[in-house]
């Protein structure tokens, strides 16, 4: 296992608070850089705004915590940045704020990064990216399952800011042959939330189309990121970050039909097999999914 030193944006949010503990756990040190610290041990935390540029390059390039003055060798580099920092959606603040802060606070923490010459960068795209998610009406996808291949469409500012964002990398990628993997991230569930939220949306599941039924465990994808920091050479990339089935008991084939009638199936599904698609990051990343449901909600 290849230990890294990581700048994390965004690591005291609902995804990051349980991503960065997981990769301490896989030996990595960690400095959370967010507008708020994150309480929890072994993490360095530099508060910072990421829609500030001059912030980004110095945080960037900057000692994680007081134990690094001592061998006297100056700052050490940052192997990877991971990029979570944002507005989390639409309806907290105002539309053209929402995608101000995701879109400059992402183009600045990539330019710092590339600039800086660290070769690793993740960043947090999202499912809403589809266009299902928050638009206005009841909306199908063009097709099913979503793969990372599908042409985006959101007409939401979170959604649209999430587009510009990889568009954004994959410019950044090309200047400078770096690897920039993109994660459409899809409804993180935390581990608490199995049993407040699941039987809710088995009784009415209606409520996940939005969502297109799916959700990624908060363990699950540390696991996704760690797995990114250690694959290498591959330039830029989408994968989608779900997790393997869907948050439903409906099996997939009846779920589309019924929920999405008459949206064209590209191919065969398994019988449980999710809609948000995770193929892409078993197959290239080796995920193996720790925190399926059905170990946390009995249901018959």
């Amino acid at each position: 296992m290849n230990k890294q030193r990581i700048f994390f944006t965004g690591g005291s949010g609902k995804a990051g608070k349980h991503v960065v503990p997981y990769l301490l756990a896989q030996g990595h040190r960690v400095m959370n850089v967010d507008l708020k610290p994150l309480n929890h041990p072994g993490v360095d935390n530099l508060i910072a705004d990421i829609t500030d540029s001059g912030q980004m390059f110095n945080a960037m390039s900057s000692y994680a915590a007081l134990d690094e003055l001592e061998p006297g060798n100056g700052i050490p580099k940052f192997d990877a940045v991971v990029h979570f920092a944002a507005v989390p959606r639409i309806l907290i603040n105002p539309d053209n704020e929402t995608f101000r802060v995701n879109t400059m606070g992402t183009y600045n923490v990539i330019e710092a990064a590339v600039k800086l010459g660290i070769k690793k960068i993740i960043i947090a795209s999202s499912e809403t990216t589809y266009g299902v998610c928050f638009s206005d009406g009841p909306t199908d996808p063009n097709s099913l399952p979503l793969e990372e291949d599908y042409d985006v469409d959101p007409m939401d500012s979170y959604g649209l800011s999430k587009v510009v964002n990889e568009k954004t990398a994959r410019s950044f990628q090309r200047r400078s042959g770096f690897d920039i993997y993109a994660l459409r991230i899809g409804n993180v569930i935390e581990p608490h939330e199995y049993e407040q939220l699941f039987p809710h949306y088995f009784k009415n599941p209606e409520v996940r189309r939005r969502n297109a039924f799916c959700y990624i465990d908060a363990r699950d994808l540390g696991q996704i990121v760690d797995l990114c920091l250690q694959k290498d050479g591959l330039g830029y990339q989408v994968f989608n970050a779900g997790n393997d089935h869907n948050g439903a008991i409906i099996p997939s084939k009846e779920l589309a039909e019924q929920f999405f009638p008459g949206v064209p199936i590209t191919r065969e599904l398994e019988e449980h097999e999710a809609l948000f698609s995770n193929k892409k990051i078993r197959e290239v990343l080796g995920f193996k999914e720790q925190h399926n449901w059905r170990k946390y909600v009995k249901w018959e």
